[in-house]
C-alpha cells in the first residue's frame, strides 16, 4: 500500500474576508474529492485571508499512480482556478 500526500500553499489575493476565502477553497476542496477521489482539507493558515494551505491524500498499490494523481491535482488547481495562486506544492509517498 503506498499512501500520498501533498501540501500545498495557495495565495488567495482577491479575499477580502474569511468569508470570501471559505467561498473559494470549499467549491475547491469538493470539486477535488469528486474529480480526483482524493481527501482534501484545509490544514494551515485558517485565519488568514489570502493564504491557506490544503493537504490532498490518496492512497494505491503503485507509487507511480499515486505520484501521477498528485501532480495531476496540482496541474488541475494551475489550469482550473485562475484566481488562486499555488505558491508551493510538496508531495511525498510513503
Amino acid at each position: 500500500m503506498i499512501i500520498g500526500a501533498c501540501r500545498l500553499h495557495l495565495h488567495l489575493p482577491a479575499c477580502s474576508s474569511l468569508k470570501a476565502k471559505r467561498s473559494r477553497l470549499k467549491p475547491l476542496l469538493a470539486r477535488l474529492r469528486r474529480e480526483f477521489n482524493v481527501a482534501a482539507s484545509e490544514v494551515a493558515w485558517q485565519d488568514v485571508w489570502q493564504s491557506a494551505d490544503i493537504a490532498v491524500v490518496t492512497v494505491s498499490n503503485d507509487a507511480g499512480h499515486v505520484q501521477a494523481q498528485l501532480d495531476n491535482v496540482v496541474a488541475w488547481i494551475e489550469r482550473n482556478w485562475p484566481e488562486i495562486e499555488v505558491l508551493e506544492a510538496s508531495c511525498e509517498l510513503r
